[in-house]
């Protein structure tokens, strides 16, 4: 099994740590997402809500290199971080963009893999996220359980719950809940 960390991922997780970002995603979840993209298939597109640093955008383009065929999509609303994202060593594929995510997201396509890592997309406007799903998309949803010592407050573990509701029942997913895994990870695949 390599566990060796990705030079694209060190990198992101360097400018997250040097800007004193806390919130990139978790390794655990961020293997996943390399697994699931080197999946996605020939000319496939992957979109990613809430781009931080790059920390997930680095492990999806990990699963994905030496591919040149994908399209890799990745939103950031906060214009300090998206900057630090953009001053990562990308290859031509990614697109990153600065934005709301509800906002853009109607005007983006179908995508094979999206990884949903933002309120917006998630808690707020879900329904978009699922549309923007292609046929046999797979959706990863993470931040599910709170961290070890840390108490999510009411409303927003009343939000989490919904989206867990929704995603675990939706008529057109296919949805786990990876509960032990990195985060707590929902997977799902569109049906159609």
């Amino acid at each position: 099994m390599n566990t060796e960390t990705p030079g694209l991922v060190g990198a992101a997780a360097e400018r997250a740590r040097a800007a004193g970002f806390a919130f990139s995603c978790d390794p655990a979840v961020g293997r996943l997402l390399a697994v699931l993209a080197a999946g996605v298939p020939e000319r496939g597109r992957v979109l990613e809500l809430g781009t931080g640093t790059g920390v997930g955008t680095a492990w999806l383009v990990s699963g994905l290199l030496p591919r040149r065929d994908v399209t890799v999509t990745s939103v950031e609303l906060d214009p300090e971080r998206a900057a630090l994202a953009a001053s990562g060593d990308w290859p031509g594929f990614v697109d990153l963009r600065t934005g709301d995510v509800l906002e853009l997201l109607p005007g983006l396509g179908a995508f094979e893999l999206i990884f949903a890592d933002a309120a917006a997309g998630k808690q707020v406007g879900l329904e978009l996220t699922i549309a923007a799903l292609g046929p046999r998309g797979v959706l990863v949803v993470d931040d599910m359980t709170p961290a070890p010592g840390v108490t999510w407050d009411a409303g927003f573990a009343a939000r989490q719950e919904e989206v867990r509701r929704t995603l675990l029942g939706h008529e057109r997913l296919v949805a786990v809940e990876l509960g032990g895994h990195g985060s707590g990870v929902i997977l799902a695949t569109a049906r159609n």
